[in-house]
């Protein structure tokens, strides 16, 4: 009899425990959420913050930015492949730091495959833009000068081995011309110092560019994607005038892979309602600054992210032979 009871015991605090397991597991998320910015503010931030600022009325929690720029985006990044599973320290970023970034540095120890992809938001873009005052009007006339004087021409972008960086790279080898690089820490920078007067151009996301540009202080070249963008119908593309650059830019949030798949579609599904709900607002913000709205579930983000390493592979492996 006592051996009997006490295995109901054990039974019945086995039973108990799962329930309690489930019952905590079906209350994620039970606190705040994290998501690790690896940029400066003013660019990735303001692409994704349009949603995740609207998340926490579906979620029941709020979902915090937390920068960590550096090493064109790999410190953040980086710190969140290295994080818990468990849906509370989340990446927000460009294709460059979780694609472009660990195929371009052999030093960096994450790679694509070590998060979950969540969902996508915000379809931004790339630009190379000028000074209003550098007397180039077209891609062909900067081209022009670059091959009449070599070396002369002088570029920034938001960081070392980043995407903005490679873009730019790739676009000099296919055009047969050398620009001299400098990195700034992060996108604001890289426009404040093209403003300034101590780089010719910059290669650039639209949004930290995108005030100077109507104030006429700056001037888009030609931008990096498929097709021109809403925001700016009378800029070509790169892919128009003959060059293979084309490259969407989806913004969005991945998770530590390992990362239970009923935490994942609870971000998502969060993030889902704040589009039905927000995203005739959303669009309108982020016009504003170029962009517009492309929301992805986790299967088709993990399949655009496929397609960018596939992109940028070979184009990466070219620069740093």
């Amino acid at each position: 009899m006592k051996i009997k009871w006490i295995t109901t015991l054990c039974a019945v605090a086995l039973t108990t425990f799962a329930t309690s397991a489930t019952v905590a597991a079906d209350k994620f998320p039970a606190k705040p959420i994290q998501v690790i910015i690896p940029f400066q503010p003013g660019d990735t931030d303001n692409m994704l913050r349009p949603y995740l600022e609207r998340m926490h009325e579906f979620l029941g929690q709020q979902v915090m930015l937390i920068y960590k720029p550096g090493a064109g985006g790999a410190i953040g990044a980086g710190s969140v492949a290295n994080s818990a599973p468990d849906g509370y320290t989340l990446v927000g970023t460009s294709p460059g730091s979780i694609v472009v970034v660990p195929l371009a540095n052999k030093d960096v120890k994450y790679s694509t495959d070590d998060f979950e992809p969540i969902a996508a938001f915000t379809e931004g873009g790339f630009m190379l833009v000028v000074s209003s005052s550098s007397g180039w009007n077209s891609i062909d006339e900067l081209v022009k000068h670059s091959k009449d004087k070599p070396d002369e021409v002088t570029f920034t972008s938001s960081g070392a081995m980043g995407i903005t960086h490679l873009l730019a790279e790739a676009f000099t080898n296919e055009a047969g011309v050398k620009w001299r690089h400098i990195p700034y820490k992060g996108s604001a920078p890289a426009i404040t110092a093209l403003l300034g007067g101590h780089v010719d151009m910059a290669s650039s996301a639209i949004a930290p560019a995108q005030a100077h540009i109507q104030a006429g202080t700056l001037k888009p070249l030609a931008v990096f994607g498929e097709t021109r963008l809403k925001a700016y119908p009378d800029v070509p593309t790169l892919k128009e005038l003959g060059y293979n650059m084309g490259s969407p830019a989806y913004y969005g949030i991945l998770a530590p892979a390992g990362t239970p798949p009923e935490v994942i579609n609870t971000i998502y599904e969060a993030a889902k309602k704040v589009d039905e709900k927000y995203g005739e607002e959303i669009a309108k913000n982020l016009a504003v600054m170029g962009a517009q709205v492309k929301l992805l579930n986790p299967q088709e983000y993990k399949e655009y992210l496929a397609g960018q390493k596939a992109l940028f592979g070979d184009a990466v492996k070219s620069l740093i032979q």
